[in-house]
């Protein structure tokens, strides 16, 4: 087993559930203003992004994997605008239970995660470049 492969398949595994982290968090602020357009439905359902492990077969390294994306069943807000389509009875519109502020945090812990990752796998290509030196 070469160990600078195993590095450069675990950072990029890292890489590509940062990448679909981001694309969750993504989804859910472009959709955190989005209400049901029938009376009493139910707006955006907030997602949630979760990850488990793996082990590479042609390396033996181990990996992080999307383990799956469900739907948060936290409670949504109420805001009263009895003119919108999504009105209840008593005027009340449910709100989605995105909170920007959380999901920008989420993108930002995203993203520093996926630049670590980016820089193992530098360091690792370059640790192969000075070995290949090295055997010169």
């Amino acid at each position: 087993m070469d160990v600078l492969s195993s590095i450069v398949t675990t950072a990029a595994s890292g890489m590509r559930v940062q990448g679909e982290r981001l694309r969750v968090v993504s989804e859910n602020v472009a959709n955190s203003s989005t209400t049901a357009q029938e009376a009493g439905g139910d707006p955006y359902r907030r997602k949630v992004i979760s990850f488990g492990q793996g082990t590479d077969a042609a390396t033996g390294a181990a990996m992080v994997r999307v383990a799956e994306i469900t739907r948060d069943m936290g409670e949504f807000s109420l805001r009263f605008d009895p003119s919108h389509p999504g009105a209840d009875e008593n005027g009340y519109v449910k709100m989605p239970n995105v909170n920007p502020l959380i999901e920008m945090s989420n993108m930002r812990e995203a993203s520093r995660s996926y630049e670590a990752n980016m820089t193992m796998l530098e360091n690792a290509r370059q640790m192969r470049s000075q070995l290949i030196d090295l055997l010169k």
